[in-house]
């Protein structure tokens, strides 16, 4: 039989814990209410790394403009900034081409790939095919501009005799060839979203599954599908080191893919270079530049977000 002390000592026990209890819950109160601040610091560490490098474009930009014409920025058709012609239409030309011609490469493929991947393949093979896909967007894009030199540009010569060495046409297949991870990926996701009673239905009144995949399936993943699409034309309108290396580096005001052509991107690496002068016009029209590609990115992204709430689907 249990002595008095000890039945004396239990309800103290009891309390203790309860009074341990309380404490821990203080102080798991304290820590709840500090991280909605520490999320909402990393949500604003984003913005305000994205409001400084606006502020830093637009500042030096402000410092090119005073000196060289907004009209003459944008409708001169000649860059030769080291002769103090900068009309900056070839390089936005420049780069349109390489994206036209790398999404006319990274879409069919792309999109083929998602439908395969999640209409036909099994798990087994999914798990083989995905991650192998995925491997190109790991590559770094200064192989893929070697690649594209030594490799594409031959192979495209023996079939366009007049091919020049740097030309647009094996930069844009390369960089489309990049971003061909970025809309099989994304374009399967949205598909896979897709409920599997939309395809049973359209199966059980006698569709195949080609007509499934392409009349329902894809249809109802068009938000998803549409938005890895404008993302992927955002990163080849981005592109740096393929186009450098594979395009050249000569400003043509053109939309012949077999010429040697220069990016938006592609001046910012020659302008960043030991040969331009802090504090001279070069310099500051490399921000110039830089805003200009900013304003392209950007209205991709809301595009993309646009396109993503206006067709999405809720099932």
């Amino acid at each position: 039989m249990e002595s008095a002390g000890s039945l004396k000592k239990k309800p103290l026990d009891v309390q203790e814990k309860i009074r341990e209890n309380k404490e821990k819950q203080k102080m798991f109160r304290k820590l709840e209410k500090l991280v909605p601040v520490f999320l909402f610091l990393s949500a604003a560490f984003s913005v305000m790394t994205t409001l400084g490098i606006l502020f830093t474009l637009l500042k030096e930009a402000v410092g090119f403009f005073s000196v060289v014409p907004v009209k003459e920025f944008f409708f001169n058709t000649s860059w030769k900034p080291w002769s103090g012609s900068f009309g900056v239409l070839p390089l936005i030309t420049g780069t349109l081409l390489i994206t036209f011609i790398a999404i006319s490469v990274a879409l069919p493929l792309g999109i083929a790939a998602a439908i395969f991947l999640s209409e036909y393949a099994n798990s087994r093979v999914r798990k083989v095919i995905k991650p192998t896909l995925e491997v190109l967007a790991g590559i770094p894009t200064v192989v893929y501009g070697f690649f594209a030199l030594t490799f594409v540009t031959p192979i495209l010569e023996k079939f366009i005799p007049e091919l020049q060495i740097f030309n647009a046409l094996s930069a844009g297949i390369v960089v489309g060839i990049m971003i061909i991870p970025m809309v099989a990926s994304l374009s399967e996701d949205a598909m896979n979203a897709v409920p599997n009673s939309l395809r049973e239905g359209a199966l059980a009144m006698g569709s195949t599954k080609f007509e499934v995949a392409m009349k329902v399936v894809l249809p109802a993943a068009f938000s998803g599908v549409v938005a890895s699409v404008v993302l992927a034309i955002s990163r080849a309108i981005g592109e740096t080191m393929i186009v450098t290396i594979a395009a050249g580096q000569s400003p043509n005001f053109t939309f012949d893919p077999t010429m040697s052509i220069q990016t938006l991107t592609a001046f910012i690496v020659q302008g960043t270079s030991g040969d331009t002068t802090y504090g001279s016009t070069i310099y500051y029209s490399v921000y110039a530049v830089g805003i200009t590609l900013f304003v392209f990115t950007l209205a991709m992204n809301l595009l993309a977000q646009y396109i993503a709430r206006r067709f999405r689907e809720e099932y």
